[in-house]
């Protein structure tokens, strides 16, 4: 018999990634937008706990930050993204509590962490960023020793890890803003939000029994994981075409770029992964090379991704996961349309940020096919 509080973990965790992956859409959205520097400081929004909106706050926001002119239809977008992300921050911290439950050194740990994750903020907001660093440190580390240590099945034990990883990509977002959009850190923030989603989508998963009576399916669990690091490299790949400004790189010719099969490029500077600090990186800085090669490194990895998902795919309903093979099939067709519509329509708002949507969908179908693949375990509280 399934215990209440079983049934309450599957529920909040099946809600958190669900707003996870809302979160990540609409992360995709302001960054799509040229939003992602609409607030110049962090966590407030020119000084404000939600954003100036009277115009005296306005022209205060303007003579503080005159580098920066505040723009409104931008600004609540940025804004909102971070109450959304602190929202979901919250939503963690209790499976993260519910999935210690009983084991006082864990809920111990995990609370100490949610502090120390807090009053690190307060530390950066005074300007003490030695202080934060430390403190965040130790708030991201508490989670990763916990869920370490925990006596669990990996359920569980995930809905602890994801803990240290949201606050991680916490840190990832105020270093999105306070390093300029620096593309290594805009690009680990996209992979922050896509891990988040993924490990919450797990749990779930596992929390609600999914999985099989034997391990009929232990081959294919190899295969599957293959093509989640296959798929998430070139999300990786993606979130770098999109930092550095090179989505429309080849303009909007496909499967050619810029009418050649193989323009002028420049890989060894298309992936530089770290230019110095204090540098703005809002509208690119690469040349039109550097930028194609990049595009192009895209395109090769979309091929990659797909022949491979393709045959996993094929393999999957042939081996008895009919359901989990058709889905991961139809999703990659919609993300290569999408991706190949990106190109020919010139990046539409909608478009591009439903590729990235459709990305964290393929990424969960190979999750769930991993789970039907795994022998369901039998978790504390059943």
């Amino acid at each position: 018999m399934v215990s209440r509080r079983l049934r309450i973990l599957r529920a909040i965790t099946a809600v958190a990634a669900i707003f996870a992956f809302c979160v990540v859409m609409f992360g995709a959205f302001v960054r799509l937008s040229n939003a992602g520097l609409s607030c110049p400081d962090w966590p407030t929004c020119y000084g404000e706990v939600t954003w100036p909106g009277h115009a005296h706050e306005i022209a205060q926001a303007n003579e503080a930050f005159p580098d920066r002119p505040y723009e409104t239809h931008k600004a609540w977008r940025e804004q909102v993204h971070r109450f959304l992300a602190g929202s979901l921050g919250v939503m963690v911290l209790i499976i993260a509590l519910m999935s210690a439950w009983r084991r006082r050194f864990a809920i111990a740990a995990l609370l100490a962490s949610a502090v120390f994750a807090a009053v690190g903020v307060g530390m950066y907001m005074q300007g003490e960023h030695v202080v934060s660093s430390i403190l965040s440190a130790l708030a991201i580390a508490l989670p990763l020793l916990v869920a370490w240590r925990l006596d669990r099945p990996g359920a569980w034990r995930v809905g602890v890890l994801v803990l240290g990883v949201i606050i991680f990509q916490a840190m990832l977002g105020m270093w999105t803003v306070t390093l300029l959009l620096k593309p290594v850190v805009v690009m680990g923030h996209l992979l922050g939000g896509i891990a988040t989603f993924g490990l919450l989508a797990y749990a779930a998963l596992r929390f609600c029994g999914v999985g099989s009576d034997n391990d009929r399916y232990a081959a294919l669990r190899r295969l599957v994981v293959l093509g989640m690091v296959l798929l998430v490299c070139q999300i990786a790949l993606g979130g770098w075409t999109s930092s550095n400004y090179a989505a429309l790189a080849c303009g909007t010719d496909f499967p050619t770029c810029l009418g050649q099969w193989w323009p002028a490029t420049d890989f060894h500077e298309g992936f530089v992964l770290w230019r110095g600090v204090g540098v703005n990186y809002e509208g690119g800085v690469l040349d039109m090379a550097a930028r194609s090669a990049i595009q192009i490194a895209h395109r090769i990895g979309a091929l990659v991704v797909f022949c491979y998902l393709s045959w996993l795919s094929f393999k999957l309903a042939r081996a008895g996961l009919r359901g989990a093979g058709i889905a991961v099939g139809v999703v990659l067709l919609v993300q290569v349309a999408l991706g190949i519509g990106n190109v020919h329509l010139g990046l539409p708002l909608p478009v591009a940020t439903a590729h990235n949507g459709v990305a964290a969908l393929l990424l969960f179908t190979l999750l769930v096919s991993l789970a039907r693949a795994q022998r369901r375990s039998i978790e504390p509280g059943t």
